[in-house]
């Protein structure tokens, strides 16, 4: 099987999204098969086993570590000198509706993956006017592929509501070689001032649209509270509001974008994982921190909520109520015995969530999708 796969970012590590087409494109080659990958946004020097071609392209307005690219005629020939059998959009974007339409001129089959909800960020771009131009946009897109893969059910029925049909699911799984509690480093706890205190980490973007206002106000509550002494927070990642969080958050630490083991030795060196964000698709991070012996307190909108309800590993509190954010966490640095219990569930659910059963599985949808595909052409 031959996958041509467009993908707006191709950056190893940047995001959870990218992570899992890493993880895919390997399921990939370990099963056999060849991938081409194309983007306006790849990593330079590293070593693959896959063909990487990189776009030209312009830093995207209002997110400028990401880029738009364009599609030109020689990008249609090394389509057509590959020959795929299947053609993979990761992106909805100018690019991946060209990739779309050249797929349907060859009579191919087109698949698209809903990584990143992106309606939802709209409204923290006060740009929530322009929401049913954007699902119109993206039920004409998907509807045109053969099959759209959510990352959860929660998605799909979501994806459903908005009149997108033939959607179907891929969850994400986890390298539990890499996310895994072994990792904690009583080194890494010391460099930050850690002690005895309980670490409360969160790991992401420091953009608006992850609702960073909701831990800059638990941090606060700590600060107000008997456990001000007690507490940890350290913040994993960088981003636009970085700076302002710096400020307002001035006891926390902050040890940048991390990559490679330093990422899960940071996940494994924490207590417990704070994410309020209500615009994930699926939430790749939660389950990196369910990996990492980390239960979760999330948000009650958005995908990484399934993961709890899965697992039972933390809890889930009503989007922008910072106040029953900051209840939950105390309960489990009080409880130490459903501290425990949340723990075990969470590293239950990684174990099961593995990376060869879950593309495993797509790959055989894959090769179905391709011979339905043939048999209507005959």
């Amino acid at each position: 099987m031959k996958i041509a796969l467009y993908a707006g970012t191709y950056v190893k590590d940047k995001d959870g999204a990218v992570r899992s087409m890493y993880q895919l494109v390997a399921s990939f080659l370990e099963a056999g098969h060849e991938v081409m990958v194309w983007s306006p946004d790849i990593s330079s020097s590293e070593e693959r086993h896959e063909k990487v071609i990189a776009m030209p392209s312009v830093p995207i307005p209002l997110y400028p570590d990401y880029k738009l690219g364009f599609f030109s005629a020689s990008t249609e020939t090394q389509l057509d000198d590959f020959g795929p059998d299947i053609v993979q959009i990761s992106t909805p974007d100018i690019i991946g509706n060209r990739f779309l339409k050249y797929a349907r001129n060859r009579g191919l089959p087109v698949v698209s993956m809903y990584h990143t909800d992106f309606p939802s960020y709209l409204d923290y771009y006060r740009l929530g006017f322009a929401k049913n131009y954007v699902w119109k946009y993206l039920r004409k897109f998907y509807n045109a592929c053969d099959v759209l893969f959510a990352p959860t059910r929660e998605m799909k029925t979501r994806l459903e509501s908005k009149g997108i049909d033939n959607v179907d699911v891929w969850g994400r799984g986890i390298d539990r070689t890499l996310f895994n509690p072994e990792r904690r480093s009583d080194t890494l706890r010391n460099s930050w001032g850690a002690g005895e205190k309980t670490v409360i980490a969160y790991a992401g973007r420091f953009v608006w649209y992850k609702d960073i206002r909701i831990v800059m106000e638990v941090y606060d509550s700590f600060n107000r509270s008997s456990l001000a002494n007690d507490v940890l927070f350290v913040m994993i990642g960088s981003g636009p509001e970085e700076d302002e969080l710096r400020e307002k958050m001035p006891d926390a630490v902050f040890p940048g974008y991390l990559v490679g083991t330093d990422l899960p030795e940071a996940y494994a060196s924490s207590d417990l994982f704070l994410f309020p964000s209500t615009t994930e698709a699926f939430g790749n991070v939660v389950l990196e921190g369910f990996s990492s012996g980390l239960p979760a307190v999330v948000s009650n909108v958005g995908g990484c909520q399934e993961l709890v309800r899965q697992s039972d590993g933390g809890f889930i509190a009503e989007a922008g109520d910072h106040e029953q954010f900051f209840d939950f966490c105390t309960q489990l640095i009080h409880d130490k015995g459903l501290y425990r219990k949340k723990r075990h569930n969470g590293l239950v659910l990684a174990e099961r969530m593995s990376w060869p059963v879950i593309n495993g599985a797509l790959i055989e949808k894959y090769e179905d999708i391709i011979r339905r595909k043939v048999k209507e052409g005959t």
